[in-house]
Formats: structure tokens, C-alpha cells, sequence
């Protein structure tokens, strides 16, 4: 790591292209080699009175004559070079190279008012001015929102207590970009009946998502994000809720008074249904309509253009076949909340989104590099495969025990990737059989997964533009493949043309007793998934009349046409039936 210092500075007014940068370079008599640089700090050297041919440092380059000719009097004599810079004083990577004047221009802007450590606690966050600006821009969105007013303290009714949580937000390339100072409720103070009643709110699934990314594909629009600034501060309670003042904000004059609440916090228990409610009911008062299943999905239609809001909790996807409608709900949004429009959809619940002219391509590259090296995996070797085809894991009851809080926490962030990953979906799912008292055997399996992601972090789904969007089903079950209990594991995939937008990985409930009972439970859940989706995709105007799913047991098939008749078939569960019975237009195929 070089570090120049100079009083005379040149300020780059150019823009990104390399010939600007190349002339911004020469302008300043400059190399753009590093290795053509004397690493030299001759002011200080001279103050100590010490030669500075006889000191190297462990760090310097070649002698001068050892540099292609160029000697330390070529250099401005203004310019300082120093060595060793503290490592603590070094943002980002020293090993991946050092970032040129052009591309450093964008991120100083933001640096210079921006802090790079989040406070331990609210102690450390009181003495730093970034994070005093933070809290303070919190406390100003409470009074705008109008959240609560100032009370004397209720004699007969509990105060939940308050407190700060502070986060750095990162862009996908893990650049700071925004200190948040967010207040939050201790809602686990709170009792049910006196301080909350209803707190369940409907959150859209990840196949929901995946559909709606495939069918912009289809019809070749674009999909925008927004977001709700405090959106849980737009929610109406209905309860009386009182809560203390803000630590290291409290009242000059009264600071014994408390927080009545009119509107919810975060971490409050009915918060994130109330703020549902608020936006719900603002979407239908507008015009929209609710998915008939999704209950996420808002539809408005407009002649023969059609508006689709996909809504995350705060998180908001739209997108229309008229740019026009998403302009208009757009404006429509502002004139309710504040928002911060964010543009094209491309970072979404850790996945990356990339819309182009030929398609969309998902994966969660980011992701993967926060997992490698939360787990120290990041000089791992790299695996080929996931897992190894003759592996299979059991109880291994003489195995030696491993720490069951960390297999647990590698098993719930790899099951979040599976989400545009479905090639390590089966793997995961084994793995995650095994979290009640993990071995070594466990986490060597675990581990493999992770170095397979290491050599894979580029991998991801591509939904092509095209004219094929039919549903189809592909189903299949591995026979007693689980060496514990001899139950069987059912694998399904469902695609909208050439669009991957559900599959699962799932160890069956009962014990079949047989190749083609297992393949059959296999079709009744592949069934289930396409009656969703077909009702989901109703909501699209699409109507799909017959849903082949594909299935290579042709026992499994004639079991399928008439359950009821087949005596042997009674030991299976009675659902797997009925969802074969009510799906009257699936078509199955025989794969051979």
C-alpha cells in the first residue's frame, strides 16, 4: 500500500473513459506502474539526520538504477512516499490492488460523510458526529410521521423499553454507502391481549418472486424497486402502547415522561401487520386488486396494460407493460410515503438481478463471498461437486461432536442460497437432517458444500426471453434413500418455459413400500406446487389448461389415474390422493 502526499493537487474533472484518465496521469508526471515508484521520505529521513542510502526498508523497491532508468530526480520533489501505512487506516483489501484516481472519485464523495465502524453501543455512537447525524435523522422521520407524543408516565400501564441498533448499509460490492440508526421497541416485554392482538402478516414467497421475474421476461418489460423510508412508522396501532424515551435523547424538561404511541416501531409485535394493513388498504383504495393467492400481489389493469406490485414487507417490486403506469404509481406512492426510489430491480433479498436485452440472470455471487468468509473458507480448495455420489450419511452415533450453534448457522445460510441455487439444494437438505446433534462427519459434508460454492460463485439462473411459457412439472424420488429411517426423498422442479422457478428436495413423512408408491407421494406434492401456481398465474391472465408433469415410473402413472381402485396404495397418506384426484388436467408423461 503507497500512500502520496502532496500540497499540490490536481483535481480529476474527467469522466470514466481510459484515454481521460491516461491524459489525467500525464498531466500530473506520473507513471502508471507502481514498480516505477522510488519509495522514498526524505523530509523525515533529513530531520533525524540520518542517510537515507543506508536504511532500507523490508518494503522498498529495487535501487533506483534497477528501475528501468529512472532515477529519484525525476520526481517532484514535492511528493512525499510513505511505507507501512496502518493497517487499521486501510479500507478494504491491501492484497487486491490499489484503486485509481477515477475510480476512487465516486466513493470519496460519499466517504468523507460517511463512518466506517458501527458503535458497540450507544456510548460509542454519542461521541461520533456520522452517527449523531443518524440518530438524529431517525428522530426526525418520528416527528414528520407524527409516531407518538410525550405523556407523563401511566401509573397503571407497562412502558416497554427502547434502544438503538446500528448498521452500515453495503452495496453489492460491499461498499458502504449509508450509516442507519434505527430505534427499535424491546417487544419481548410486550403481553399478548394487553399490548398486541393480531401480529401475522402475509410475506411474499421466493417462488412468488422467481414468477414474476420469468413472466417480465415474458412479456419484455422491466421490473423497478422501491423502498419505504421507516415504513413500520406508517402503521396505525390500535392498541395503547407506551414506550421509554430515547437513549441519549431524553427530554431537558421531562425526563420522566414517556412515549405514547400512535403509530407502531420496529420490533414491536404487531408492526409489520399494521404497516400490511396501511399499505393494503391504500393499494385497493387505488385501484388495485389482490391476488386471489397471493395475498402480496397487487394487479391493475389499465385497457390492455397490466401494473404488477410484488410488496416484501418494506421492500416493493413493480413493473408494467406501459412505462407510463409505473411512472403513475410511482407518483402515486410519494403523495402516501416517503420514499426512496431505488430504479431497475437489481439487488433484491440478497439476490443479484441483472435484467438484459436477452434475458435475466439471478444468482447471489455477494452472498457467497459473506458466507466463505464468515466460516473462514476463503482459501479452501475447491470441490468439483457438491457432494460425493457415494456418500450417505447417518446418525454416526461413535463420530465425534462438533459445535451445533455454528452447523446450524451454516445450514440456515446455505438453505437461503438454495433460493438461486438449485444445484446444491439435495446436498443442503441431507445436511440439514442432522442439526439436533451434528458430527464431524456433518460438517465435513457441509464444509465440501461450501468449497463447491467457492469454485461456483458465478453460477446462477438465466430466464431467456422467448415466446414458450408453459407450466410443466418434472417429478422423481430416491427409494429409501435415507439410511436412518428408510423413508424416501422426493425431488420436484416446475418451469414456465425455459424458466426454473420452483423445485424442492424433501424426505417423505410415511415409509413407502415400494419404487413406484415413493414416485407417487413424489407426483401428489408435484401436484400440490402446480395448483398454486396455476392460481398465482391466473392472477397474470394466464390460464393453463392441462399441466403435464413428468414422471419415469410408469406404475406411478397408472397408480395416478385411478388412486382409489388400488388396494395396495392405502397405507399412503389420504392427501397424496385427494391433491391426485382434485388435479383432474395434470398430464402425465412417461420419460424412458
Amino acid at each position: 500500500m503507497v500512500v502520496e502526499e502532496s500540497i499540490h493537487v490536481i483535481f480529476d474533472e474527467s469522466n470514466n473513459s481510459l484515454q481521460e484518465r491516461e491524459s489525467f496521469d500525464d498531466d500530473l508526471g506520473l507513471e502508471t506502474s507502481m514498480g516505477k515508484l522510488q519509495i522514498e521520505d526524505r523530509r523525515q529521513q533529513e530531520e533525524i539526520g540520518e542517510d537515507p542510502k543506508k536504511k532500507e526498508s523490508p518494503l522498498a523497491l529495487p535501487p533506483p538504477q534497477q528501475v528501468q532508468g529512472e532515477s529519484s530526480q525525476d520526481l517532484p520533489k514535492d511528493w512525499k512516499f510513505v511505507i507501512n501505512h496502518p493497517q487499521d487506516q486501510i479500507i478494504g483489501n491491501p492484497s487486491s490492488g490499489v484503486r485509481t484516481r477515477s475510480s476512487l472519485r465516486n466513493i470519496c464523495n460519499n466517504l468523507a460523510f460517511i463512518s466506517q465502524i458501527e458503535p458497540k453501543n450507544i456510548n460509542d455512537a454519542l461521541v461520533d458526529e456520522n452517527w449523531m447525524i443518524a440518530m438524529q435523522e431517525e428522530l426526525n422521520q418520528f416527528e414528520r410521521s407524527e409516531v407518538w407524543e410525550l405523556v407523563p408516565r401511566p401509573s397503571n400501564q407497562s412502558v416497554i423499553g427502547t434502544r438503538w441498533v446500528f448498521r452500515n448499509k453495503m452495496d453489492e460490492n460491499d461498499i458502504i454507502v449509508r450509516n442507519k440508526a434505527r430505534l427499535v421497541a424491546q417487544g419481548f416485554n410486550q403481553e399478548e391481549v394487553i399490548d398486541y392482538e393480531e401480529t401475522f402478516a402475509p410475506v411474499a414467497r421466493l417462488e412468488a418472486i422467481r414468477m414474476l421475474l420469468a413472466f417480465a421476461c415474458f412479456k419484455d418489460f422491466v421490473l423497478y424497486q422501491m423502498d419505504v423510508k421507516s415504513a413500520f412508522l406508517n402503521g396505525f396501532i390500535n392498541e395503547e402502547v407506551y414506550v421509554e424515551q430515547p437513549p441519549g435523547f431524553q427530554s431537558f424538561n421531562f425526563p420522566n415522561h414517556v412515549f405514547r404511541l400512535k403509530k407502531t416501531l420496529y420490533d414491536l409485535k404487531q408492526a409489520p401487520r399494521a404497516w400490511y394493513e396501511r399499505l393494503s388498504k391504500f393499494l385497493l383504495k387505488k385501484g388495485f386488486k389482490m391476488g386471489k393467492i397471493d395475498t402480496t400481489l397487487f394487479i391493475k389493469t389499465k385497457e390492455n396494460d397490466m401494473l404488477l406490485v410484488q410488496i416484501y414487507v418494506d421492500d416493493i417490486i413493480f413493473g408494467a407493460t406501459n412505462v407510463s403506469l409505473c411512472e403513475e404509481f410511482s407518483k402515486c406512492m410519494h403523495s402516501e410515503f416517503e420514499m426512496s426510489m431505488m430504479g431497475e430491480l437489481n439487488f433484491f433479498l440478497g439476490l443479484q438481478i441483472k435484467q438484459l436485452k436477452e434475458g435475466t440472470f439471478i444468482n447471489q455471487a455477494k452472498y457467497i463471498r459473506d458466507l466463505l468468509k464468515r466460516f473462514n473458507m476463503e482459501e479452501a480448495k475447491t470441490m468439483k461437486t457438491p457432494m460425493s455420489s457415494s456418500i450417505k450419511l447417518d446418525m454416526d452415533e461413535k463420530g465425534k461432536s462438533v459445535n451445533s450453534t455454528m452447523y446450524r448457522g451454516m445450514i440456515g445460510s446455505l438453505l437461503y442460497l438454495t433460493a438461486s441455487r438449485p444445484d446444491i439444494m439435495y446436498s443442503v437438505c441431507l445436511c440439514a437432517r442432522f442439526q439436533s446433534c451434528p458430527k464431524e462427519s456433518h460438517l465435513s459434508a457441509v464444509k465440501r458444500i461450501l468449497r463447491y460454492l467457492k469454485g461456483t460463485m458465478d453460477i446462477g439462473l438465466w430466464y431467456p426471453k422467448g415466446d414458450n411459457f408453459e407450466l410443466i412439472g418434472y417429478s422423481d424420488a430416491d427409494f429409501a434413500s435415507c439410511k436412518v429411517e428408510r423413508k424416501s426423498t422426493s425431488g420436484t422442479c416446475h418451469f414456465l418455459g425455459h424458466s426454473l422457478v420452483s423445485w424442492h428436495s424433501k424426505k417423505q413423512n410415511s415409509v413407502a413400500l415400494s419404487t413406484a408408491e415413493a414416485k407417487y407421494i413424489t407426483t401428489g406434492l408435484c401436484c400440490a406446487q402446480i395448483l398454486w401456481m396455476k392460481q398465482t398465474l391466473s392472477d397474470f391472465n394466464l390460464i393453463f389448461e392441462h399441466v403435464p408433469i413428468k414422471c419415469d415410473n410408469t406404475s406411478a402413472i397408472n397408480i395416478s389415474k385411478n388412486p382409489v381402485q388400488h388396494s395396495r396404495t392405502k397405507h399412503i397418506e389420504i392427501r397424496h390422493h385427494f391433491l391426485e384426484t382434485m388435479h383432474k388436467r395434470v398430464t402425465l408423461h412417461l420419460n424412458l
